[in-house]
């Protein structure tokens, strides 16, 4: 694939360093099916009709086969994109290990995605194939699959799964002929590109991230020895495996590690107590909104799901009152990491809880964080800067897009966060460059003064953003969701401001009350899309109160 930065002299210092484990996530899964064929590898649940899909190693590896060699008689090539549009089904986990058995590189899309973003990934990528289903969650993907077949000139087939017509992904299966030619190795190295994942859009177009198995194994295997997963967990995996977290944490670490998947496929409190009751899984990872959906659930406190040992929550800062909840009323602990497409999780707190509420976590084994000014110096701890990493973790450039793919002369990435540092190498992301507000040219410390807002009990979710002032440049405007039955002024948020000591300079400037925070399918706030409306608001008054 075009853009690919992996030259000798990276290819020789991860070599030197030891990290990159030199092998694809089907070595893992020819290990489970010659020494445990019969433990379950897969329990996915759907929501819609309430149905749960159960597979062991050796039932998996079956299916895996059979889509193998569907796609290669489809005329998949090695290096060619399969692109799948899927939720947390069994088929996405299935569609991804055949990609990697027969060479090809997967393209995970996430299901919001319509035919503006789809045709654009879909060309840009030059997919052969299109899988998606046939409906999901009410939308009718299959008309929209038959356009895009038409809109994509590299586009040669659609399946669809519970399709009922010529292109239904379990009528393809059936007709496969050939069914033994993929029942273990691999024709992908471990230096090739096995992914291809677009950023979540939180700032703009997305790009297409590029991965090898050695960029995502090596960086999953010392995330797993860090959170102590191991074959005797099961993981409960709520988030989209669409997403990189979901990618990672779900289908790599499990086949990795020999642990059962537990699949959620639609977002639902009820669901997600109910399948922890039932399966027992030890260990969870999703965004910050997942972990306060359940631990606020009403009887939560009651329910059988002390088997959860561990929650690691990433993508916006944890409440504190969300982690006593989390604590309280579900007895489990709370981890917190900080990561990107471009190198998955790379800083994290321990599996105690140590620093979970003043940080996001320390540097993995191989990888390499620093705060820069900028210049690109480095500053002396405690200072706020640049967030800038280099590992084994990085990516392997942006598709078609090499220009992009800017790496100083040493190796450091920039990330595009600020943060900061702290004496025991624990960062503190502060906000991305875009995010920041520059009031009076007095930066805002953002993420601090959300987090204080928080607190309130009046708040559900919070996001402050710049908006423009024709004295001062930038004032905060900060925009709240409230918890049922609240009300909220901007002098009520003041005083509480004023009682948590926050610096009146930081104090938002105007209120705006809305009914959803816009987000990304993964959780993330999306802050362009709070400025743009902070953008209309000038010329009004800067004191406005909305309620």
């Amino acid at each position: 694939m075009n853009g690919v930065f992996l030259d000798a002299s990276r290819l020789a210092f991860e070599a030197a360093r030891g990290i990159w484990p030199d092998r694809v996530v089907t070595d893992y899964l020819d290990q489970w099916v010659a020494t445990r064929p019969n433990d379950p590898a897969i329990i996915a649940f759907r929501e819609e009709d309430r149905a749960t899909t159960r597979l062991t190693y050796g039932e998996l590896n079956d299916r895996v086969v059979v889509i193998a060699s569907t796609l290669t008689e489809l005329g998949v090539a090695r290096g060619d994109v399969v692109a799948f549009q899927l939720p947390n089904w069994w088929e996405f986990v299935a569609v991804y290990l055949a990609c990697v058995r027969i060479g090809a590189v997967g393209n995970p899309l996430m299901p919001i995605f319509r035919h503006r973003e789809l045709a654009f990934m879909l060309a840009l990528a030059e997919s052969k194939v299109f899988i998606a289903p046939a409906r999901f969650r009410g939308f009718d993907h299959a008309t929209l699959a038959r356009t895009l077949a038409r809109d994509v000139p590299s586009l040669q087939h659609v399946l669809l799964i519970g399709g009922k017509d010529a292109d239904a992904f379990e009528t393809r299966l059936a007709r496969t002929a050939s069914k033994g030619a993929y029942a273990s190795g691999a024709a992908l190295a471990p230096n090739d590109v096995t992914q291809l994942l677009y950023t979540s859009g939180t700032t703009g177009e997305p790009k297409g991230v590029m991965h090898t198995s050695n960029t995502l194994l090596g960086t999953v295997q010392k995330f797993a020895e860090r959170m102590q997963v191991s074959a005797s967990d099961a993981v409960f995996m709520p988030s989209p495996l669409a997403h990189q977290l979901g990618f990672a944490y779900g289908i790599l670490m499990t086949q990795l590690t020999g642990s059962p998947l537990v699949l959620l496929d639609v977002w639902n409190p009820a669901s997600a107590a109910d399948l922890i009751e039932r399966y027992r899984p030890t260990f969870s990872f999703a965004a910050t909104p997942f972990l306060a959906d359940l631990a606020n659930f009403p009887g939560i406190e009651h329910r059988r799901l002390d088997s959860l040992r561990l929650f690691v929550s990433s993508g916006a800062p944890i409440p504190p009152a969300v982690v006593q909840a989390t604590q309280d009323r579900l007895g489990v602990t709370v981890s917190t990491c900080w990561g990107m497409t471009e190198c998955c999780s790379v800083t994290m707190t321990p599996p105690s809880g140590y620093k979970v509420l003043e940080s996001d976590g320390c540097a993995l084994d191989g990888e390499e964080v620093r705060i820069v000014d900028e210049r690109g110096e480095a500053l002396s701890r405690g200072a706020e800067g640049t967030l800038q990493i280099r590992g084994a973790a990085l990516f392997v450039g942006y598709l078609k897009r090499p220009h992009l793919y800017a790496l100083d002369p040493d190796g450091w990435f920039d990330t595009g966060d600020l943060a900061r540092m702290d004496d025991e190498g624990y960062i503190r992301i502060c906000g991305r460059k875009k995010d920041i507000v520059i009031r009076g040219g007095e930066n805002i410390p953002v993420i601090e003064v959300e987090s204080a807002i928080y607190q309130m009990p009046e708040i559900a979710d919070v996001a402050i953003v710049a908006m423009p002032d024709p004295r001062l440049i930038e004032r905060a405007c900060a925009f709240a969701t409230l918890r049922p039955g609240h009300s909220l002024t901007l002098e009520r948020l003041q005083q509480h401001l004023r009682t948590e000591g926050v610096a009146k300079h930081f104090w938002p400037e105007r209120l705006e009350i809305i009914d959803e925070m816009p987000r990304t399918a993964t959780g993330k706030i999306q802050k362009f899309v709070l400025r743009e409306r902070a953008r209309k608001l000038f010329p009004e008054s800067n004191a406005h109160v909305v309620t």
